[in-house]
């Protein structure tokens, strides 16, 4: 049980963070401001997305809240009947659950995602995202490599 308040924690700490910093940037630019922190490879650029990733279901605020709470009862059950928990499904449960509630209190407050970080790669402008994102990505490939691992140890013959 413990183990499973990590995840909680890790959730928390990941929404503080996430909304600490949607704060100072929105305290701090104007909506569309730029601010070049390594030209031509980074910067922070001030945007509010109606939709979810790569700008998908634009102003489709009501679904994006719906899957979200419904993503959320997921993890929730989830974790509850978790029988093995090790720090990568703690790290990954936590991370992605905090970032899925970062966005989910912008679209309640502000009727979008606050995003900010900006990325040219090889010239070619990634869409901008934020901290919360990157929880819920992270979060995901860790849980999948978590799953992985589960599967190979289960497939292990018992000596």
């Amino acid at each position: 049980m413990k183990n499973k308040k990590l995840i909680y924690t890790i959730s928390l700490i990941t929404v503080l963070l996430d909304q600490i910093i949607k704060y100072i940037v929105m305290s701090n630019m104007t909506l569309h401001q730029e601010i070049k922190l390594i030209p031509n490879f980074f910067s922070l650029y001030y945007l509010k997305n109606t939709g979810a990733a790569f700008s998908i279901l634009g102003n489709k605020t009501i679904i994006l809240i719906l899957v979200s709470i419904f993503c959320l009862i997921i993890i929730k059950n989830a974790i509850k009947k978790l029988k093995r928990v090790n720090t990568l499904t703690i790290i990954s449960l936590g991370i992605m659950t905090g970032g899925i509630i970062g966005n989910l209190f912008d679209r309640i407050l502000y009727k979008s995602v606050i995003d900010y970080l900006s990325f040219n790669i090889f010239n070619y402008n990634f869409p901008v995202f934020n901290l919360a994102d990157i929880g819920i990505t992270v979060g995901a490939i860790l849980l999948i490599i978590d799953l992985i691992i589960e599967e190979k140890e289960k497939k292990k013959p018992n000596i």
